[in-house]
């Protein structure tokens, strides 16, 4: 079994990383131009990035054409659960049921998202 802790993305990795799991793989070009939509940015600088990424092993390569084409190696639920964690732990002393007050308490939650919120409780409680 793996015990290595999963390397922890930074903000700018973590916008590669929601663009190569909304597309699944892409190129260097494909995800610059996803990013240059929201802010400016080099290429070269999201070449660079990606390729710390892949040397820290968040993604994965395919360097059989010319183009290389990137995939992540990390699951998005895995990163989130990451996180989580450490902000549960660091801001909100340990309780995941502090996080969750201020989280409902400073959004405004959609019907859908009420429900599976509700459902998640409730099968929780039957695990008690």
């Amino acid at each position: 079994m793996n015990t290595q802790p999963l390397p922890r993305p930074t903000e700018s990795e973590l916008e590669i990383l929601a663009i190569l799991w909304k597309h699944g793989k892409a190129s260097v070009r494909t995800v610059h131009a996803e990013i240059s939509k929201s802010k400016p940015t080099g290429y070269t600088t999201t070449l660079k990035l990606m390729q710390i990424m892949y040397d820290k092993k968040l993604l994965t390569r395919d360097s059989s054409s010319k183009v290389h084409i990137y995939e992540p190696a990390v699951s998005k639920e895995k990163t989130q659960k990451q996180f989580v964690n450490k902000m549960v732990n660091s801001l909100f002393s340990g309780s995941p049921a502090q996080l969750v007050l201020q989280a409902l308490g400073s959004s405004n939650p959609s019907r859908e998202e009420l429900v599976k919120i509700e459902e998640l409780l409730q099968e929780l409680k039957s695990k008690q």
